[in-house]
Formats: structure tokens, C-alpha cells, sequence
């Protein structure tokens, strides 16, 4: 039985990691993170990609932990109220879309549960070296002990270490959109009950989005804005949190209180708005899936979708190629690039324009799974 490691536990690699065992092959999951990582914010799933979850046999389990807004706010940098709807949110999309949104930890837990019983997974430790040979590829990890895979592939997102590794420095693959963006939990002290809010100030270009949790219990606060971050450390959160503060600052609207609960997050999220493009996914044995090979950035509101889909070809590919690597990747790099440059497309498109979301529902469904 051929033997696969995948680096990262979110959704990529542990949906991969389900597929790769129903096809006859042995993955291990190893995850940086001492447990599942909690937090994090609504995410779309969209497209073929729901197509893979309900393959997967999750699409019930994934529609009831969907998450209830029934509308939402736009309100200017002084709390005045400019818009109000009950058709759609802008995380979310219009409510009478097939897509579905549910919050990022609940999809992990929900494709983690279904891959439990029969996937080896390592947390609290991450890939230190890759040496491969004719036969395999050896790892050193960066506590346990080495060990050989038959192939090694890089589910860990936009500053994947694996990429690192098998082809160098990010600079050259990352493609920066002039953004930031910050994510982080709260008290739900907005008495939110299912319902978003959006505070929108073109002056600076700032928005901030915030919406409760399925049960209200809590908020999810979103806060982007324009400006590149020359010598940027993605690790050095104080340092976004001075820089996110700072932004929030110039806000009238509810500052006091966010600012209190930015300083408090322990599940503070900052990273720049940037792509992943990349002539190829693959060198030898080690490959790359979602975001760490073809991040199309939050923009797109794609991530997940490529994810879920690139997860489901790989390990097709695999299949259908009998392990032999090089045909495999080959393939899955063939099947999966139109579908990738049409949803990066999206990224320069205006999210509120109709245009937009007409190219987002051609571009969520372009490629067939049985291909």
C-alpha cells in the first residue's frame, strides 16, 4: 500500500487524506498545531465542490452546520445606516443560491470526524526536511522521528512549509493584491442574532464585516484594508495587531469595543491578500493541493472550493495512474488549471457588482469531476 504524508489539517489535507484512503492508499496527516484549530471565519462552499462534499457522503451533516443569516447592515465610519437587506450578506452571498456557508472550524471538524477512524494524524509537529530518493521520500520532522513516504504533499496553505522546501523562497509565487486582512473572535456585545453587519469607509479603505457564530454565542470580526507591507513577517502577530489597531483607530463606529476585543483574541488571524501562481504544483514525489499551490485569496471567497476539488482530482489521479507519480501529477495539473485561473479571475472583479457573482457561478462549476 503506497504510503502518503499530507502537511496541514484544516480542509484540504484531511480531505484529500479521505479520498486517498478510499482509493487503496495509507495517508498520515501531520499538523503543526497541538490540536484542531479552532476560530477562523464563514467560508463558501460552492460548485463542484459541493459535489465532492456530497461524494463524500457529508452534504447533510455540512448543510445543517450552514450558518442562519437572515441579512444584513451597511453602515458608514459614523454608524449611519446605508443599507439594509434580507437577500443577501456579503460572505455569503445571495440566499437563494445553492452555495452553502458554514464556519471554517465546523467544516474541518466535520471532514476530520469522517477521516478519524482510518488516517494517521500527527499534531504538534511539522516537516523539517525532504530528501527523496529513487523509492520514496525520507522526512525529517521537527520532533519525531524520520520516517519514508512513497509521496509527500503540501496542504499548508499560503506560507506552506513543503513548498518551501521543494522549491524555495514564497516571494517568487506570491502574487500580493494590495491588501490586508485580520480575523479574529469576540463577545457577541453586538446582540447579533443571525444577522451581518458590514461598516464600509471608502475614505481610508477600510471595511469591517462582523457576524455571530451559528448560535450567536459569539462574533467573527473580519477587517481588511488597502496598503502593501514592505518586509512583512506573516508570524509577527503583536506586530499586525498594532497595525490592525491602528486602522480601527479612525473608526467612529464601535472602536472602543473592538479595539478591546482585538487586544484580547487569542485566535488572531493577519495575513496579506496574495495569490499563489506557479508554472507547477509538483517536483518528483512532492506535490502541492489548495491554497498552498493555487491560493486564489479571500477575494475570490474560492479558497475552499479549490481546496475541496483539487483535493478530489489528486487523489483520483493517483488512482487512475496506479501511483505512478509523474502521470499523475501531469494529469491532475491538467484538469485543474483552467479551473484555477478562472476562479483567480475573480479576484479582480468588484464583489458587490452582479457581474461578479454571474462570473463566480460560471467559474465554481468548470471543471467535471469525472473527467
Amino acid at each position: 500500500m503506497k504510503t502518503v504524508l499530507i502537511s496541514g489539517a484544516s480542509i484540504a489535507g484531511p480531505a484529500l487524506a479521505y479520498w486517498l484512503r478510499r482509493r487503496g492508499f495509507a495517508p498520515t496527516v501531520v499538523e503543526r498545531n497541538p490540536a484542531p484549530r479552532p476560530g477562523g471565519q464563514a467560508i463558501d462552499i460552492r460548485g463542484s465542490a459541493l459535489d465532492v462534499i456530497d461524494r463524500m457522503g457529508l452534504g447533510d451533516e455540512v448543510r445543517a452546520a450552514r450558518t442562519r443569516m437572515h441579512g444584513m447592515t451597511v453602515y458608514d465610519r459614523d454608524g449611519n445606516e446605508l443599507e439594509r437587506t434580507t437577500e443577501r450578506t456579503f460572505t455569503g452571498g445571495r440566499f437563494d443560491s445553492t452555495d452553502v456557508e458554514v464556519m471554517r472550524e465546523d467544516l474541518s471538524r466535520i471532514v476530520v470526524d469522517a477521516t478519524r477512524d482510518d488516517v494517521e494524524y500527527v499534531y504538534g509537529d511539522s516537516i523539517a526536511a525532504l530528501d527523496e530518493e529513487e523509492y520514496g521520500v525520507q522526512v525529517t520532522f521537527e520532533r519525531g522521528a524520520p520516517r519514508t513516504f512513497d509521496y509527500v504533499v503540501g496542504a499548508d496553505g499560503l506560507h506552506s512549509t513543503v513548498r518551501a522546501l521543494a522549491f524555495g523562497p514564497e516571494e517568487p509565487f506570491l502574487h500580493q493584491l494590495g491588501h490586508q486582512i485580520a480575523i479574529f473572535s469576540a463577545d457577541n456585545y453586538l446582540d447579533l442574532n443571525n444577522w451581518q453587519i458590514c461598516v464600509n469607509d471608502g475614505e481610508t479603505a477600510f471595511a469591517l464585516i462582523a457576524y455571530p457564530v451559528p448560535d450567536n454565542s459569539e462574533l467573527r470580526i473580519t477587517i481588511g484594508f488597502k496598503g502593501d507591507l514592505p518586509g512583512y513577517d506573516y508570524r509577527d502577530t503583536e506586530a499586525h495587531k498594532a497595525l490592525t489597531a491602528a486602522r480601527v483607530a479612525d473608526l467612529r463606529w464601535e472602536s472602543r469595543r473592538i479595539l478591546k476585543s482585538l487586544a484580547e483574541a487569542d485566535d488572531f488571524y493577519f495575513d496579506t491578500m496574495a495569490q499563489v501562481r506557479m508554472d507547477h504544483w509538483s517536483k518528483g514525489r512532492v506535490t502541492l493541493v489548495g491554497d498552498a499551490g493555487y491560493c486564489p485569496s479571500p477575494i475570490t471567497g474560492q479558497g475552499t472550493s479549490l481546496a475541496l476539488v483539487g483535493a478530489y482530482v489528486l487523489a483520483d489521479s493517483l488512482a487512475a495512474a496506479d501511483g505512478d507519480h509523474r502521470t499523475a501529477y501531469a494529469r491532475t495539473e491538467a484538469r485543474m488549471r483552467p479551473f484555477i485561473r478562472l476562479n483567480q479571475a475573480l479576484a479582480g472583479r468588484n464583489p458587490v457588482d452582479p457581474s461578479t457573482e454571474a462570473a463566480r457561478d460560471h467559474a465554481k462549476s468548470a471543471i467535471a469531476l469525472d473527467g
